[in-house]
């Protein structure tokens, strides 16, 4: 079992930057894949991106790519989104999500059993 706590949303005019973090707790966090998806108002929730347990895999939803990094520091039990270019299409709730095993790659929040109580990113125009 692992506890997660987002944190680093605001509010930014498009074109800045935010570096959200996921800290957990609770458990071996080297063992859990962990994702961020975002949702906005009346809509679903969406992918965003990923990064397996060790690090060594990443993927991106295509309209953040070259934009959005995600990483993971194991000794320090967090997870970064590091958001750049912000754009007003961005604004959303972010989740982060986290599921044990490191075998398979999972894009969609039905397959996540752990998650943040969501921090907001709200992008200006």
């Amino acid at each position: 079992q692992v506890q997660l706590v987002e944190s680093g949303g605001g509010l930014v005019q498009a074109g800045a930057s935010l570096r959200l973090s996921c800290a957990a707790s609770g458990g071996t966090f080297s063992d859990y894949k962990v994702a961020w998806f975002r949702q906005a108002p009346g809509k679903e929730r969406e992918f965003v991106s990923f990064v397996s347990s060790n690090g060594g895999r990443t993927y991106y939803e295509d309209s953040v790519k070259g934009r959005f990094t995600i990483s993971r520091d194991n000794a320090k039990n967090t997870v970064y989104l590091q958001m750049n270019t912000l754009k007003p299409e961005d604004t959303a709730v972010y989740f982060c999500a986290a599921r044990a095993g490191s075998t398979y790659v999972i894009l969609t929040p039905q397959g996540y059993n752990y998650w943040g109580q969501g921090t907001q990113v709200t992008v200006s125009s």
